[in-house]
Formats: structure tokens, sequence, C-alpha cells
């Protein structure tokens, strides 16, 4: 048997596989959503099939065809291993479930590779016999020249058992198998969960077949006609068919004829070995093909915890945002310049401190001292003010922008449970935010004094008369630009409107718009890599959840596509 005849191609196809394994495994479903847990067991399973099937398949080429005979509980599965095999390798009795531990029967000549090979690697290996009491997760190999070398059959536990474990080692060993046997019994083949073990067996890609066993004499040709249509509706009617009439079991074995289609069919199967690889090549296809159906399932699951992510990030850019525009606001309307600024200004103002800070020109135009002036008492107190007012107002706003993204998160149940874990310890502001906003201010303040530097060019009838303190003259800018003179705010002392009538007059309309907007936009920037800095907390705390990010969906989609070309 080869599953791929060129070996450039299936070395091709075995990286493929291996990096869709690693694909589906590195995902993590993190965020507790509708469909998650149905997620999480897909991703299982799609793992699970790859390492314990998929992979080893393609490295065990000349290995027997794997039939693992499933079934409820009760059905038979033993009796009937026993009696293909000729001997009691499997526990029968009345107390069960009987098997615990899956028991597999091979020819002695594979008997190492299944004790040491790759298949099902994350079960431990005991060679047989079994003792009826055997229990755990151990796969008991067992070999018997009874087999042909073409064949392994593997009992497994009852899919339907009280013990947990159980259902999950028969749903683990069903998509092992190169051809999955399903066992039931006349009185229990309507059972749910007998359907829904084929359709899981189907969508895995498994080639099947089903056993009615203990079929009573007379009325048992209505029972296998309402099994044969029951197949049918469920998408499985293609199963090859086998029955079993109720009939004596002695030594844990059923009578020679009761099976002897059964084992002509699997003699067939392995001995000719065309068929057996069209076997083991139809299973490992349908394997291949369900996965076009299966990864990107997985993928659309991932975009859902994406867009959870994607939501909570918009929350925090939501929030902060509002907190810009709020900030904006505040920085034209006036109302930043109250008390203490207010208070500092008319000082200032209207002291003659503003008026001294204009000079009239004496001598040479444009001769000013080269000696450097200490600015006044009053200057720098409006200085430190303004720096005070701006800094207390950015502080606020990033923490009622901080305090809305916990609100909002908190409403969200995504939200909840990310705060419920380590993130539960965002609250308020970062403890170095004061220290940067203090810097961000005052470069801000240092900007504006240069753009009167640099871009503050006088009007030309202006600078014939008067020269000006730059440092005063960037603090009328800056008061002017945070709303002082605009009709909403109230100064008492007749003093409004000098900052803006001070600035026409020394620049002119155009170049004050000019240096407005620069200065404006400037701070703006600035507050604005503050609160980038403030958000990307939130961020972080969803890096650390582990809650995918968009890349993951395309990686499972691109491995999904590489895999159809590596067919």
């Amino acid at each position: 048997m080869s599953v791929a005849p060129d070996p450039t191609r299936e070395v091709d196809l075995a990286r493929v596989l291996t990096e869709l394994r690693d694909q589906v495994s590195e995902v993590r479903f993190v965020l507790d959503m509708p469909g998650v847990e149905d997620a999480r067991a897909a991703q299982l399973e799609i793992k699970s099939q790859l390492d314990d099937y998929v992979l080893p398949r393609i490295r065990g080429k000349s290995a027997p065809m794997l039939v693992v005979l499933g079934g409820s509980t009760g059905a038979g599965k033993s009796t009937l291993v026993n009696t293909l095999v000729g001997s009691r390798v499997s526990a029968t009795g009345v107390l069960r479930p009987t098997t615990s531990s899956p028991i597999l029967v091979c020819h002695p000549d594979h008997a190492e590779w299944f004790l040491k090979g790759p298949l099902l690697p994350d079960m431990g290996r005991v060679p047989g016999p079994a003792p009826d009491a055997i229990a755990g997760d151990q796969l008991v190999i067992i070999s018997s020249d009874q087999l042909p070398e073409g064949l392994a059959l593997l009992d497994s536990p009852d899919f339907d058992s009280v013990f947990e474990d159980h259902y999950e080692f028969a749903t683990k060993l069903m998509s092992a198998a190169d051809l999955w046997l399903c066992v039931t019994t006349a009185a229990r083949y309507a059972d749910a969960q007998v359907w829904q073990m084929l359709q899981r067996a189907r969508e895995q890609g498994a080639t099947i077949g089903v056993v009615l066993s203990r079929v009573p004499q007379g009325a048992g040709s209505e029972v296998v006609d309402h099994f044969g249509e029951m197949l049918e509706q469920q998408g499985v009617g293609e199963a090859r068919r086998f029955t079993i009439p109720e009939t004596r079991i002695e030594n844990s074995r059923l009578p020679e004829e009761a099976v002897e289609d059964i084992r002509s069919w699997l003699l067939e199967l392995s001995e000719n070995i065309e068929r057996r690889s069209k076997v083991i090549r139809d299973t490992f296809g349908g394997v291949l093909d369900s996965f076009r159906v299966r990864v990107p399932e997985l993928a659309k699951q991932v975009e859902a915890q994406v867009e959870v992510r994607t939501v909570l990030r918009e929350e925090v850019e939501a929030a902060y945002a509002t907190a810009m525009a709020e900030l904006d606001e505040a920085t034209r309307n006036g109302s930043l310049l109250r008390g203490e600024v207010l208070a500092r200004w008319q000082d200032f103002a209207g002291t003659g401190d503003l008026l001294r800070s204009l000079r009239v020109q004496r001598g040479r135009s444009g001769h000013r001292s080269s000696k450097r002036r200490r600015a006044p008492a009053r200057l720098r107190a409006l200085k430190g003010a303004l720096r005070a007012g701006l800094e207390s107002l950015i502080l606020a706003s990033a923490e009622h922008a901080a305090e809305e993204v916990l609100a909002r998160w908190r409403a969200h149940p995504a939200g909840g449970q990310i705060l419920a874990g380590p993130a539960g310890a965002l609250s308020g502001v970062s403890p170095e935010l004061p220290r940067r906003v203090t810097r961000a201010v005052s470069s801000w303040q240092d900007h504006v004094l240069e753009l009167i530097r640099t871009e503050g060019v006088t009007k030309r009838s202006v600078a014939k008369l008067v020269t000006f303190d730059e440092e005063a003259l960037s603090l009328v800018l800056m008061i002017g630009l945070l709303g002082y003179g605009t009709t909403d705010v109230t100064v008492e002392g007749g003093t409004s409107a000098v900052p803006q009538r001070l600035l026409k007059a020394l620049f002119g309309a155009e170049s004050l718009r000019g240096m407005g907007a620069k200065a404006r936009a400037d701070l703006r920037s600035r507050i604005g890599m503050l609160f980038d800095e403030e958000a990307i907390r939130y961020g972080q705390a969803l890096d650390a959840a582990g809650i995918p990010d968009e890349t993951a969906a395309v990686q499972l989609y691109q491995a999904t596509y590489n895999l159809e070309v590596a067919r």
C-alpha cells in the first residue's frame, strides 16, 4: 500500500499536515462564548486525528489495515473479536462495561510496530494477553497468527459507557481507524448515541461497516429493514451491513456460522492488496476531505473570538476618543482659564507687566539688549498656573477615559471575563502618567515659544514702533488658544479680549491663524500620544489573556489551502 506514490509529494504532504497540526494546536479559545465548547472539542479532535492516524499512516505505509470495533454497551464487540481471532483475547461477561482498556490484536510480525510505532502516540502500550480486570488508558497489544498480516482488530471501550473516559477512548480510537465497524443490537440500534457516533465517523472521513447483533428469530427482518432505512436517512447508507442472530455464546465466542460473512469480508479486504489499499486510501482521503470543512469551521470560531477582541479594543478606542473630543472642547471654550489661571492672568495683564513686555523702540530699529533679563515673577506664576491647569485637565480626562473603558468592559461578558483575570489589576491611569503629562505640557510650552521666535513675524507697521518679550507673548498666544476672550467666557476687569486684540495687532490675522493651528495641532498630538500610551495597557491585557488575533484564522485558512495544493 502506498498513500502517496510520489516520494517527493509524500514528503510535502507530511510537511503540510505537520504544519496544519501545529496551526490547529496553537489556537486558543480563551473567551467563554456560545459555541466555544464545541470549538474546543473540534480542535482536539482534529489535532488528535492528525497525531493518532493521519501522520502515523503516512509514516506506516506498510502497516496492516486497522479495523476498530466500536459500539454500545453489551453489543457483543468483544465476543465478535474473540470469534474472529479464534480465542478469548478480550474479556466478556455480564458486568458492564466489560472492556476497560482497548485490546488490539494483530499478526505477530506486526506486534512490534503497534507496540513502538507512531499510531496513537499518547496512549501507553502493554503486550498481551490481557487479564479481565485491566483498566486505564493502556493499549493492550496481543499477537495472534490467526489473523492475516494485513489485518489488525481493535476492541474499543463502549462509547455509551457510564465512564466518561471510555467515551473519550472510543471516539479517539474511532478516529484512528482505517475501517470503523459499529456494533449495535436489535434492541438498541435506535439509541441516539449510536447515530451520533455514526454521523461523527462519517464527518471525520472513516470507512464504515455496521453490525446489527442479537437479531431475534421471526421478527428479525422487520428490525433489519428498519435499521437499513435509518442508515439511509442518516447519510450512511453506503456502509457495509451485517447481521448476527440471537444465538448461544460458548467460551466468549459466537458460533462460526454467525460471523462467516464478516470474516470473509475482512479476510478479502486484508489479503487482497488492491482492496486493502483502496480502503486505506479511501479513509485517508476521506479524513483529508473532512479537513476542508472542519478546519474552516474552526477558523470561523477563531474569527468569532477575534471579533470579540476587536469589540473590546474598539471600546478602548471609543473611550479615549470621547475623552480626546471633550478635551478638545475644554481647551477651546475657555473653561480651563478659571480659578488660579484667571487670577494669574489678571494679575499679569492688569498690573502693567503685559504692557511692559512691549517696549517702544529707541535708537536703532530692532535693537535689543544683549543682556538676558529674568522673567517677571507674575509671568513665571502665570506660566506655572497655566501648565498646572492644563496638566490637571489632561489627567482628569485620562482618568475618566480609564473609568469608561473598565465600565464598558464590565458590561460585556468577555470583558468581564478578562477583568476577572490578571487584567483585574487595571484601574485608573498608569502610575507614570503624571510625569509624562508634566513633560508633555512643558514641551508644548517650549514649542509655542519657538513658534513665536521662528514664525512670529510682526506686522511691518508695528515692528517700526515696538519690540516684545517672546516668552510673554508665547503665554499670550497660549491664553488665546485656550479660549480666553471667547463669547461664553466672562472675565471681570475688561481684559477678556486683550489676547486676541494684541495678537492680531502684532502679527495680523493670517499669521496668527497659522501659528495657532500649529500650536493646537502640536498640543493635540502630544495628548494623543499620552492617551495612546494609556490605551496600550488594555491591548496588553488582551494579549496576555491569549485571545487570538486576526492572523490566527488566516493561518488556518492558509493551512487548508496548502493541504489542497499538496494533495
